[in-house]
C-alpha cells in the first residue's frame, strides 16, 4: 500500500512577507544611554561664568578629564580599603585617596570641599 498523495502546502516562512527592518511608523526608537558628566560640568560652568558656553569638543575633553580623575580616586580608595581589610569604602578612604592622588594645594581644597559636601548631606538626612 502506498500513502495517499496530498498537495504540498507552502511552509510558514514562504507565506509570510519578508520582515521589514527599522522602526514602525510612530514607534519610538531605542536610545543607548551613554553616561557622562556633561550636565554637571555645564552647571558648574554657569555658576562660575554665567555668560560663557562650551563647544562639544571642549565638553568631551572635560568629560574625559572628570572620568579619568574619578577612576584614579576610586582605584586608590579601593586599594586603601583592600590594604585595611575593609569591605566598604567610606569617606575617610576617599579623603585619603584625594590626599594621595592630588598635588599639594589642590588636595587641601578638594578635602575642604568634600568635607563641606558630606556635612551638608548628613545634615539634610537628619
Amino acid at each position: 500500500m502506498s500513502a495517499p498523495e496530498t498537495e504540498e502546502q507552502p511552509t510558514h516562512e514562504e507565506t509570510q512577507q519578508p520582515r521589514r527592518r527599522g522602526r514602525r511608523p510612530g514607534q519610538a526608537g531605542k536610545r543607548s544611554s551613554k553616561e557622562s558628566y556633561n550636565i554637571y560640568i555645564y552647571k558648574v560652568l554657569k555658576q562660575v561664568y554665567p555668560e560663557m558656553g562650551m563647544s562639544k569638543k571642549a565638553m568631551s575633553i572635560m568629560n574625559s578629564f572628570v572620568q579619568d580623575t574619578f577612576e584614579r580616586l576610586a582605584t586608590e580608595a579601593g586599594r586603601l580599603c583592600k590594604y585595611n581589610n575593609k569591605h566598604t569604602m567610606d569617606a575617610r578612604a576617599v579623603q585619603t585617596a584625594v590626599r594621595l592622588v592630588f598635588p599639594g594645594e589642590l588636595a587641601k581644597h578638594a578635602v575642604s570641599e568634600g568635607t563641606k559636601a558630606v556635612t551638608k548631606f548628613n545634615s539634610s538626612r537628619a
